[in-house]
């Protein structure tokens, strides 16, 4: 069995690439397997800051779930496929910083992967789409909830109810892509932003992800008030009270992760 998920390290960077290209990087079973596995391994491993997701080959970043396996399924069949752990709320949960590095299509359960991402990066001839309407599906990655949430609920029923596909410039506008780059320059741009983000504390940045995730399921009073908790047990860090002496000392901090 060939390996579908290509691991890559620059620093403190960690690259997953989905290698499926002349399937256009589709989210197959071995794909969803090896991607969590990998997952579970940067998770652990200190040296590891930030996680970049990005697809093998010029075309996609991942077009889709591998629709061939969905033939002569039954609903018990894909029930059992769609167990828990998902790749998508495992992504959308990680407590790590993740950047997907959109360098083409970005289309049904690519999107829905790339909207459990923390961050999407997409070079100027990506595409982006939920097309499951046109087989009669709906999205079943995420789409219909984290969708709208990125969106709004408006942008979220045009492009799911239609199928449509929007360019990486109106994705931005919207806001399903946080950044866009020339396509030559988007490996470069997304690991420069990469090691800047990995370049500070790890304990901060897991409590800061915790903090901005909370913000999509609580109310602005529950969410102010778990801010204040958040910002108030930091204060017990080693990397707040180094944090802080680095910048009145004005020299650059030491992160301990602690």
């Amino acid at each position: 069995m060939t390996e579908t998920v290509l691991f890559e390290q620059e620093g403190r960077v960690a690259i997953l690439t989905i290698n499926r290209p002349d399937k256009m990087n589709a989210l197959s079973e071995q794909v969803r397997s090896e991607l969590l596995a990998h997952l579970e391994r940067i998770a652990a491993d200190d040296a590891l800051g930030v996680v970049v997701l990005t697809g093998a080959g010029e075309k996609a970043f991942i077009a889709g779930a591998d629709i061939g396996e969905f033939e002569g399924r039954s609903p018990f069949d894909q029930r059992w496929a769609m167990r828990s752990p998902r790749i998508y709320d495992v992504m959308a949960g990680y407590p790590k910083p993740v950047i997907a590095m959109i360098n083409g299509y970005c289309l049904g359960g690519g999107c829905e992967l790339a909207l459990s991402c923390d961050l999407r990066v997409a070079s100027e001839k990506a595409s982006f789409g939920q097309p499951e309407i046109n087989l009669g599906l709906i999205p079943g990655g995420g789409g219909t909830q984290r969708m709208p949430r990125a969106v709004g609920l408006g942008q979220a029923m045009r492009l799911i109810l239609s199928g449509d596909r929007i360019g990486a410039a109106e994705a931005k506008e919207i806001g399903l892509a946080d950044l866009v780059f020339p396509h030559q320059e988007l490996r470069a741009k997304t690991l420069e932003l990469a090691a800047r983000i990995a370049a500070k504390s790890p304990l901060t940045l897991k409590v800061a992800k915790e903090s901005l995730r909370a913000s999509e399921r609580l109310g602005i009073e529950e969410g102010l008030l778990y801010e204040r908790d958040l910002f108030c047990l930091c204060f017990s860090s080693e990397d707040k009270k180094e944090g802080v002496a680095a910048f009145l000392e004005k020299r650059p901090a030491s992160w301990k992760g602690r």
